[in-house]
């Protein structure tokens, strides 16, 4: 949520800082901001809507000289998007500047006692109150004789012990005109490592087109950052931990490339991204799955009565099909629990209870809430995480990376058909630990890796996909339904159609719909039924009948190979014929691809859809 970008060194600031915001604008963009100092001038720029048509029209107009500042692009919470609103945001003196990711929880009684004290504010954000804070502390010390710098990053700490809430912050100052203070809590920040020049960001991809070397930043920790050297305090110990880490991929990797939309680059990536998920993870003597990072021994898996996958939005759908799959492959129970609730449950956990939080980002707050709360109780906590050095797989007792490179598209794609590949490789370990016959095992195995070549011919339907979807485009309402290992994947593309085209689309279990849902079909409101020839077939046709007999438009998900589906549906999209567990690894591609082309044909921006941002960081 947010993005945060800072740069001091020796070149001009400002193309910097825009660079990297675009860079950073999947992260929220509501409003976007730049603060640069030029010797002791404060230059502060900043105007809501998306960053090309605001802020980048007003530096090109009138250029920001000076070789340090900070900038922001906004994704709202409190405060209506704005220009007052946006950051950056100045102290009562208008000579430091504050950005800021996250929710200060007591802003509203540190603004009223500052009020008090004389201050005024401009805004109704909780960032402008921390920013007076901050400043408010930085006054108190200017008696001190110290330097300038040292005296900002003590009022920076003092100010921090003072807020309840998580916060990621950069804070520049006319007084300390070479030096930027960064912070967090609760919000991720990285200090990216450059020759004589260094950058302060929410998100790696803001910095990866200068500099391949990063500081992930810990909880608590204080960093003050100058173009030659930085040094990281923390609030919480007396001292921080630092570690340089190198980043995973190349610029290039976050570039669209020859894709309009970096969404439908990134469902275009799918077939590499699994084949990346299952390297060096099969072991086909003994037809298992092997993974190097869960700092679990063989025993300690067998042990495991029960297992809890959390996660939220998409990395929840997954962790639907991973429940079908682990029970189904190891006998295991699984529960899955939404991380906003399962924090707050008190659900009772059995003793040798395993949680599994997925998440793409690795900074989810709620996600990373829930595996503290796993933590906290005694159980082992594993991630499936796709952000190497992120929050959650630092914190987590061991995990599995899915390798599937930067999602910058709002929509996740490729990260789901990642996790999906993963936990059914973990699902695997799980039953051939168990019961799980050689024979099953590797059955799955050649279904698995059989997977990206049948990835690639679905995705060579496209172009009549993209006709089905203008067909469809207009619909006001859309059903999904699913059996079994198919409902998860409905529930998972009607999240998609609506994160994007804004159409109200709902998920079922097929054999619902007569429950209830079955009231609002009618001839205007398609319904997509995943009907995979396998052992549910009969009744799901069954249920797709009933929606027919009410005269409700149906697009079938259906096997290659099934000729008289085409008489039943509407419409039909064919996936590769493959083993019923693995199903939800192709069939949520035509979804992808449903979803995309309806949300072009409406105008609507598919990487940028309006309210969203990626990584929600605050609760």
């Amino acid at each position: 949520m947010c993005g945060i970008v800072g740069y001091v060194g020796r070149q001009t600031a400002a193309p910097i800082l825009l660079e990297g915001l675009r860079r950073l604008e999947y992260r929220g963009y509501d409003s976007a901001g730049v603060a640069v100092l030029s010797g002791s001038e404060m230059q502060l720029r900043k105007k809501k809507g998306k960053i090309d048509e605001g802020l980048a029209k007003s530096l090109q107009a009138q250029p920001l000289a000076g070789q340090l500042g900070i900038g922001h692009t906004r994704w709202a919470t409190h405060g209506p998007p704005s220009d007052e609103n946006s950051h950056p945001h100045l102290d009562q003196s208008g000579r430091m500047a504050v950005v800021h990711n996250g929710v200060i929880e007591n802003f509203d009684r540190i603004k009223e006692r500052l009020m008090e004290a004389g201050h005024t504010f401009r805004s109704a954000t909780d960032t402008e109150v921390l920013a007076h804070l901050i400043g408010d502390h930085y006054e108190k010390l200017k008696g001190d004789q110290s330097e300038a710098s040292v005296r900002l990053t003590q009022a920076v700490l003092s100010a921090l012990r003072e807020v309840i809430g998580t916060y990621g912050i950069a804070v520049v100052c006319t007084d300390a005109p070479g030096i930027i203070v960064g912070a967090r809590r609760g919000s991720p920040l990285i200090v990216g490592l450059g020759q004589n020049e260094n950058f302060l960001a929410s998100d790696v991809n803001a910095v990866v087109a200068h500099t391949q070397q990063v500081v992930y930043l810990n909880d608590y920790d204080v960093v003050t950052m100058t173009a030659d050297r930085f040094d990281v305090a923390s609030l919480g110990a007396d001292t921080a931990k630092v570690q340089i880490s190198q980043v995973e991929f190349s610029p290039e990797a976050a570039e669209r490339g020859k894709f309009p939309h970096f969404m439908l680059k990134e469902i275009f990536e799918q077939p590499a991204t699994v084949r990346n998920a299952l390297r060096g993870r099969i072991d086909s003597d003994e037809a298992t799955a092997k993974f190097g990072g869960l700092n679990m021994s063989m025993a300690e898996l067998r042990e495991v009565d029960q297992i809890v996958l959390t996660a939220c939005g998409t990395s929840w759908h997954a962790a639907l099909v991973g429940e079908y799959l682990l029970e189904d492959f190891a006998h295991i129970p699984v529960e899955v629990e939404y991380a906003s609730e399962f924090r707050y449950r008190h659900a009772p956990l059995e003793k040798h209870t395993l949680v599994v939080a997925i998440t793409q980002s690795g900074e989810t707050a709620d996600t990373l809430a829930g595996l503290r709360e796993a933590k906290r109780r005694g159980h082992k906590a594993l991630a499936i995480c796709n952000v190497v050095g992120s929050t959650i797989a630092r914190e987590a007792d061991g995990g599995i990376y899915l390798h599937a490179g930067p999602e910058i598209g709002v929509a996740s794609t490729k990260a789901f058909t990642s996790q999906v590949t993963v936990l059914t490789l973990f699902a695997l370990l799980m039953g051939r630990l168990r019961m799980l016959p050689v024979r099953r095992g590797m059955e799955i195995i050649r279904a698995l890796e059989a997977g990206p070549g049948q990835l690639e011919s679905i995705l060579q339907q496209n172009e009549r996909i993209k006709r089905i979807a203008q067909k469809y485009a207009r619909a006001q309402n859309f059903f999904f339904l699913g059996r079994q290992h198919g409902f998860p994947v409905a529930l998972e593309g009607a999240l998609k159609l609506k994160e994007i085209s804004y159409i109200h689309a709902e998920g079922y279990p097929a054999a619902e719909m007569k429950h209830g849902p079955i009231a609002l079909i009618d001839p205007n409101t398609p319904s997509v039924v995943l009907i995979p020839s396998d052992s549910m077939y009969e009744k799901t046709l069954s249920n797709l009948e009933v929606v027919r007999a009410r005269n409700g438009p149906v697009i079938a998900i259906a096997t290659e190979g099934n000729a008289t589906i085409a008489k039943q549906a509407d419409d039909v999209i064919y996936v590769p014929p493959t083993l019923e567990p693995i199903f939800p690894l192709l069939a949520v591609v035509p979804l992808q691809l449903l979803a995309y082309h309806v949300a072009i044909e409406r105008g609507c921006d598919v990487d940028k859809p309006r309210n969203l941002a990626k990584s929600v960081t605050v609760e």
